[in-house]
């Protein structure tokens, strides 16, 4: 299978995982939009940790990089874009979903964040096995949040 086609299945998937991670929203019990901001976000922010705490780690047990140098292992680099993408994606959502939420309920922010959450570990997952296969993880993150923010702002307008 050609590296494209591998990528647009992920994306594919991902649009799939999207639709159902907004559907589950409505699902979901309603929330107070605090709570669900406090809930939504939590597991993006576990991810968000445990990258930290692996590149801290590769830090401290690796003297060639302790003092700040350049992570030159090839896992290392891509745990270092994951989180990038990570750190990008989630401010993201933290200024797009209390819209969301707001509009269509704090259930969907619950189901975006926790179906966030699983995105991001086959984000990292994916990147490590083959870059072309974190499609699907980046996928599922980016396009629910985009997907939740147009019908938020078609709910809100019509």
């Amino acid at each position: 299978m050609t590296r494209r086609r591998s990528i647009l299945i992920g994306m594919g998937l991902g649009a799939v995982w999207s639709v159902a991670a907004l559907a589950a929203g409505s699902l979901l019990s309603a929330r107070p939009l605090p709570e669900a901001m406090a809930i939504g976000l939590l597991p993006g922010g576990v991810v968000l940790l445990a990258l930290i705490m692996r590149l801290a780690a590769r830090r401290f047990f690796d003297d060639g990089i302790i003092d700040g140098a350049p992570f030159t292992a090839p896992l290392d680099r891509i745990t270092q874009r994951v989180l990038s993408n990570t750190a990008e994606q989630l401010i993201l959502a933290a200024t797009i979903w209390p819209f969301v939420g707001w509009v269509l309920g704090g259930g969907h922010v619950v189901a975006l964040g926790t179906a966030f959450g699983f995105s991001r570990l086959a984000f990292w997952v994916g990147y490590l096995r083959s870059p072309s296969l974190r499609a699907f993880g980046f996928a599922g993150g980016f396009y629910a949040t985009i997907l939740a923010l147009i019908v938020a702002i078609l709910h809100a307008v019509i």
